[in-house]
């Protein structure tokens, strides 16, 4: 795949992931980014509902692949590091921009941006990867689950459609970096920007929590827990909490 990303501007629609979805099955292979002024029905992880409002930025990036879908997971690692990027070039100080497992992106310890991989087999042959991001620029949700910023409130103003290309930019830097040099780069410069490495936190999934310290992410980018009895557990899939931060 080397053709440069396209790029479709679309007024409103319900989600970027959802015509993503639907493009991919119907024979679009990409790269493609999908970017809309506004969702109806934009969506996070688990189903959850994303706040959608004018001056945001809504896009997805649709790619094709020769990976499984567990290496394909591997590019929402990349996806943190390019809206880190993002946030580091309007804020200048890459200190205040950090990436919390397992896809949201933090400015001043509070949600400035989350992501949203899916992905499925291609109708030519391959696995097609939409890889969503919600990036605030100008507003916020003031009554979001954990707390919120935009962009604008942390000091850096940034136009959409300069956001879009810059992201792009930055993504394609990581995913061929991850293509050329496997996921070891880029779990190594995700480390560097992990909120709350080293801290105690618990792993909320389902039927249970497991409570430890956030010390590594494993190879496959699980997290790794280490708990207080000397055992260790890898969280593949869960919602994480700090209690002295979050």
């Amino acid at each position: 795949m080397t053709d440069a990303p396209r790029i479709l501007r679309l007024a409103c629609i319900d989600s970027t992931n959802t015509e993503a979805r639907g493009r991919a099955l119907a024979g679009e292979r990409g790269p493609l980014w999908i970017c809309a002024d506004r969702q109806t029905s934009g969506r996070g992880r688990r189903g959850r509902a994303w706040s959608s409002v004018d001056g945001n930025l809504f896009a997805t990036g649709l790619y094709t692949l020769d990976s499984t879908p567990g290496q394909a997971a591997e590019l929402s690692f990349a996806a943190a590091l390019s809206v880190a990027d993002v946030c580091d070039s309007v804020l200048g100080d890459r200190e205040r921009t950090r990436l919390k497992w397992p896809n949201d992106v933090l400015v001043d310890r509070k949600k400035v941006a989350g992501l949203l991989l899916e992905s499925g087999d291609a109708p030519g042959g391959g696995l097609w990867l939409a890889i969503g991001v919600g990036l605030n620029l100008v507003s916020h949700p003031e009554d979001a689950e954990r707390p919120a910023t935009d962009l604008g409130a942390a000091g850096g103003e940034l136009e959409r459609d300069e956001a879009l290309q810059r992201l792009i930019a930055a993504f394609e830097t990581w995913r061929r970096r991850w293509r050329d040099f496997g996921f070891a780069p880029i779990r190594d410069a995700w480390l560097a920007r992990a909120h709350g490495l080293g801290e105690a936190c618990e792993a909320r999934l389902q039927g249970e929590t497991v409570k430890g310290v956030f010390v590594d992410l494993a190879a496959d980018g699980a997290l790794r827990l280490d708990l207080a009895g000397g055992g260790r557990r890898y969280i593949s899939a869960g919602e994480v909490y700090f209690p002295d931060r979050d």
